[in-house]
């Protein structure tokens, strides 16, 4: 990400919790359908339903995610995405912005920007009342379980290879079919976008160094913390690299 100047995008379908933009957000039960003078549902209401759970999954199965987050100090994050011993990369959303049409190549492919909301499924959004904010909708809900991520999204639907950088995450073997949900997309983003770089508490000295070369490089403003744990607290405190 910062030696290759990009983000990460993966699709909906690949993220770690099974639940993410999942069709099931939506209730699909009440179809507006008209009565033939022969007493006949039309179109039926079991069609309609399923012709929905197929949208959203096709549209699910369309949409890549980048997950940023608002906090660089949570505990439980540094702790079960790297062990402590990675970086959290921050990121200037404004310059981000500014640089936004440069990133897509494309104004036919334009990245949604979403604050997740967290929440339980209770009384779900009736899919055939109104479309207009569905995909938002689908993007941006998750459970609660996730509200200490204080998560923003970034989207991208239907990405082009061919215009956006383009991998798999392991090298295919001979003859196989890659299933396209398994790509990840690497938009190139203006280097002035990282403004900082907090390394973790188990972070070796090897690659701290290494990292802190590269982040120069990138952005010669860059700050550069080093991240300790709090003698009085359950916390993570932080401390400027000179």
């Amino acid at each position: 990400m910062l030696k290759k100047s990009n983000l990460q995008f993966t699709n909906a379908t690949q993220l770690n919790d099974p639940f993410d933009c999942h069709p099931a957000l939506f209730d699909y039960s009440e179809p507006e359908v008209y009565i033939t003078e022969n007493g006949i549902e039309w179109p039926p209401t079991d069609f309609l339903s399923e012709k929905g759970v197929c949208d959203m999954t096709n549209l699910r199965n369309s949409t890549w995610i980048c997950s940023l987050s608002k906090v660089y100090n949570s505990l439980l994050m540094w702790s079960y995405y790297n062990n402590h011993k990675g970086i959290c990369i921050g990121i200037n959303m404004d310059i981000f912005r500014d640089n936004l049409p440069k990133m897509v190549f494309s104004s036919l492919y334009q990245v949604l920007e979403l604050e997740v909301n967290y929440d339980e499924i209770i009384k779900k959004p009736n899919y055939f009342n109104d479309h207009k904010g569905f995909w938002g909708y689908q993007v941006s809900t998750k459970a609660k379980e996730w509200s200490h991520e204080q998560e923003v999204r970034l989207a991208l639907l239907n990405p082009s290879p061919g215009l956006i950088p383009a991998s798999v995450p392991r090298k295919p073997k001979k003859d196989e079919i890659v299933d396209s949900k398994v790509v990840r997309y690497y938009p190139v983003i203006n280097k002035k976008c990282f403004e900082s770089v907090y390394l973790g508490v188990r972070i070796t000295e090897e690659d701290k160094k290494n990292i802190i070369d590269v982040a120069r490089k990138q952005n010669p403003d860059i700050k550069i913390y080093q991240m300790k744990t709090d003698p009085e607290h359950f916390k993570l405190d932080l401390e400027l690299c000179k």
